[in-house]
């Protein structure tokens, strides 16, 4: 039986090619996913059917999925996190001289030259001196968020000569040996702020990065500073940067999510969210996916899951149980009686959780019975389970 698995936008050929086609059939119009697998379409409202399995997003952000429902649905939300990273490390550094070298009013101001007099040449020359701008070595360069991207940036932003801080209370020790000795870790946001002339945001929208740069965060920073938003709208106060642009104390504002507020304010660039718009990213991302995808449905073994613990198991014998469950006591002490009772053997077994959730994988030395089976699934707090 195929494993069903329904694409929502246009997904890379690259990674939908990653899909097995003798086990896994791959449709726009499918009905009853298995999986689902998307871009940035908005599925809050959606519908899911009860075989719904996974979900998985071609990209790094979910606010565009409602992760938390499908917690509840013992569905985990698979994303691609550090497959765009280059895409968007390249954007970021293209922005940082725009702002510095003015090429955006540059650019603009020779678009609306009269070319058909004689004095082009002329208004070129008069027009060079509204546009001086600075070099970047010796800049600092403050970056909050120190994940594949927020690396990346401050890497490169290093090797360009320029002095870069960095802020991620939640910095992994993958993300921290990638980190370039160059780039200086600060104690806080509030540090990096005040230290840097240019910031630059790479963290999720969640409740405690909401709005925070702000009014407070703007006028700790020297005067004429930039700021660059890569990451989300909301990480940025859209009334706090306008206010500061106006007073001068923000020279520039720089972002791949233009809102009502900030499109048309002159001293703002905005761009229509072009950060992982690249055919690199786009095929990275879903080749990362499809094959996390294929992974947890042929296994049950999750990578990168935004709602659920890593967990991974060779196998160990052909017969596999996949469990959803609250993260309580006694579970896998009821799954396993239950399992001995009717005479079956544990090959190998593996047990994670993160926050209220978590996964159990167990290998057997035979198939579950039906009325075994039956017996987990009826178990005080099991959410979905499954013989693969």
């Amino acid at each position: 039986m195929l494993h069903q698995i329904q694409t929502i936008n246009n997904i890379s050929p690259l990674g939908l090619e990653r899909f097995d086609a003798s086990k896994f059939g791959v449709s726009a119009d499918t009905t009853e996913p298995d999986a689902i697998m998307l871009r940035s379409q908005k599925i809050h409202e959606m519908a899911f059917d009860s075989k719904l399995k996974a979900v998985g997003r071609a990209g790094a952000g979910v606010n565009n999925i409602p992760v938390d429902r499908l917690t509840g649905l013992g569905v985990p939300v698979f994303n691609a996190p550090g497959a765009n990273a280059n895409a968007v490390k390249e954007l970021v550094i293209a922005s940082l001289f725009m702002a510095s070298r003015n090429l955006y009013d540059a650019v603009s101001y020779t678009r609306g030259l009269d070319t058909s007099g004689d004095d082009l040449d002329k208004e070129v020359e008069s027009g060079k001196k509204k546009f001086v701008g600075t070099e970047l070595p010796g800049r600092t360069l403050g970056v909050i968020g120190l994940g594949a991207i927020g690396v990346e940036v401050a890497n490169a932003a290093a090797a360009l000569g320029m002095k870069v801080i960095g802020f991620d209370p939640g910095v992994t020790i993958a993300s921290a040996w990638k980190l370039s000795r160059d780039v200086e870790q600060a104690a806080s946001a509030d540090a990096v702020f005040e230290r840097s002339e240019f910031i630059t945001v790479h963290v999720p929208l969640i409740d405690a990065t909401r709005n925070l740069v702000n009014e407070k965060s703007l006028a700790a920073m020297s005067q004429g500073a930039v700021i660059l938003n890569f990451a989300r709208a909301g990480i940025v106060e859209d009334a706090a940067v306008l206010k500061a642009l106006d007073s001068g104390q923000v020279k520039s504002y720089i972002t791949d999510f233009p809102t009502r507020e900030t499109i048309d304010h002159p001293a703002v660039i905005t761009m229509p969210h072009l950060g992982a718009s690249t055919a690199e990213a786009e095929e990275n991302c879903a080749i990362m996916v499809a094959d996390q995808l294929q992974d947890y449905l042929a296994n049950g073994n999750i990578r990168n899951s935004v709602n659920f613990p890593n967990i991974e198991l060779a196998r160990k014998s052909d017969y596999r149980l996949c469990l959803i469950h609250k993260n309580v006591p006694d579970m896998v002490g009821q799954i396993s009686h239950l399992l001995g009772t009717s005479t079956v053997n544990i090959e190998s077994m593996i047990n994670e959780s993160k926050g209220a959730v978590a996964c159990t994988l167990i290998d057997t030395n035979q198939e579950v019975p039906d009325a075994t089976f039956e017996a987990i699934l009826a178990i005080e707090g099991m959410i979905k389970a499954r013989r693969i």
